[in-house]
Order: structure tokens, then C-alpha cells, then sequence
């Protein structure tokens, strides 16, 4: 039971590598989607234009990058079971923070309101499957080896 366990957190894992790897290939698309929705708040202006200045990069490549490793980095780390709990949180707060801006569908009207929906509903069901992974954490599968060995 212990591989069918292992073997469906690494399929688990595929859609943030993939998802990762993708926001990290094609960085431009995806800092110019970032800018599109999010807003850097006045009073952070000051801070957004130092670290603008010091890295050559605008905050939306910033935020593209930092979402692309997030993302690639912890479903890697999910596959290969290390720090399971705690990058099902970090997951879990990127979902929430990329469902709040990229799939407001309480702000959307006409067809759209439908696809934005499924998202909200999708990434609702990936976090569900982080919390199951969070409760388990490694406990599920090192219980069952430690029980084995200890025979």
C-alpha cells in the first residue's frame, strides 16, 4: 500500500512541476498575466520601486519567478516526500493567493464567470488534496516501515 501511497503524491505533484516549469520557461507571459491582475498597494510604492531599481526587473518578473520556483521547487520536493507538511502549506497559500487574484469570479460577469468558477473550484480541490497530504505528512508512509521492521 505503502507505493500506491507514494506513487499518487508523485502524480499529485506533476501539476505544480509542470506548472512551475512553465511559468519559469515562459517568464514574460507570465510576469505580463501578473501585471494584469496584481496591484502593488501605494503604501509598498517606495519599496517596489528600491527593489525594482536594485534587481533591473519589474515586480511582476519578480513575482513570476518567485511563483515558478514556489511552485516547481515544493511539487518537487512533495514528489520525493521531503518536508511534506510544511510545502503543503506553502501550496496551500499560493492556491489561496493565486485563486483570490487570478480567478475572481465574484468580480467577473458574462461567460467568463463560468471558466474563473472551475478554476476556483479546481485549485479548492487541490487544496483539499494538500490538507490530505499535510495530515499524513510522512507518518503514513514511515509507520508502515517502521511497523514492518520492528517485527
Amino acid at each position: 500500500m505503502s507505493f500506491v501511497i507514494s506513487f499518487g503524491r508523485v502524480l499529485f505533484a506533476v501539476v505544480f512541476i509542470v506548472s512551475g516549469a512553465a511559468k519559469l520557461f515562459d517568464l514574460s507571459g507570465t510576469a505580463q498575466e501578473i501585471a494584469t491582475k496584481v496591484v502593488v498597494p501605494a503604501d509598498l510604492a517606495g519599496y517596489a520601486a528600491s527593489l525594482e531599481a536594485a534587481t533591473s526587473m519589474t515586480i511582476a518578473q519578480m513575482l513570476a519567478i518567485l511563483a515558478g520556483a514556489v511552485e516547481f521547487v515544493a511539487g518537487v520536493l512533495l514528489a520525493f516526500n521531503i518536508g511534506v507538511r510544511f510545502f503543503s502549506v506553502v501550496l496551500i497559500l499560493f492556491i489561496a493567493v493565486a485563486t483570490f487574484y487570478f480567478h475572481d469570479f465574484w468580480n467577473q460577469t458574462g461567460p467568463e464567470v463560468r471558466n474563473s468558477v472551475s478554476h476556483a473550484l479546481k485549485n479548492l480541490s487541490l487544496i483539499g488534496g494538500l490538507l490530505v497530504l499535510f495530515g499524513h505528512g510522512r507518518d503514513a508512509v514511515e509507520a508502515r516501515a517502521l511497523t514492518y521492521t520492528e517485527l
